[in-house]
This record gives structure tokens, sequence and C-alpha cells, in this order.
């Protein structure tokens, strides 16, 4: 199976409502690899590694995000594989 790599930065109220593990709770259920991180500009930043469906599955999703969150743009752009394996958390950027 072929896997296909994008970076998702995800803006408006996404830090501090439990938007990372939101993430890495719904990237696993996908099946997916890669990592969510919050950056200083108050976005959260994606790598999203896996299946070409899965990946837009996990793009769809984070338009809403958890309850707490309110999602104002999900911005996706091709990324490089980086090998990952599993799907986790990442210190902030």
């Amino acid at each position: 199976m072929s896997r296909v790599a994008a970076n998702l930065r995800i803006e408006g109220r996404v830090q501090g409502v439990g938007y990372r593990w939101w993430t890495v709770e719904t990237a696993q259920r996908l099946g997916l690899a890669g990592w969510a991180r919050n950056r200083a500009d108050g976005s959260v930043e994606i790598l999203a590694v896996g299946p070409a469906a899965a990946v837009a599955a996990l793009e769809q999703a984070c338009a809403s995000g958890p309850s707490g969150a309110r999602v104002t743009s999900v911005r996706r752009s091709p990324a490089e594989d980086d090998g990952s394996t599993g799907f986790h958390q990442r210190e902030s950027a």
C-alpha cells in the first residue's frame, strides 16, 4: 500500500482545547502515521502519512475538530514522508 504525506495547518481557536489530543486519536483510528504540534502563531501543524483516502478523511475531520475548537481554516500542502510509525504529539514549535 502506498503512502502519501501531507502537511496540514489548522487555524482558529485550536490551542488549549484538546485539539492535538483529538488529532492523535482521530489519526490513529484512521491508521495514519505522523504527528501534531502547536505552533507559536496559535495554529496547529499536522504531518499526516498514510493511504490517500485516510489523509483526506483526517483533513476533512480537522475542519471541525474537537467540540471546544473553532476552526477558521485548514490549509494542506504536500510533504515528505518522514518514515513515521504511529501517530503522536510533538513539542511545540
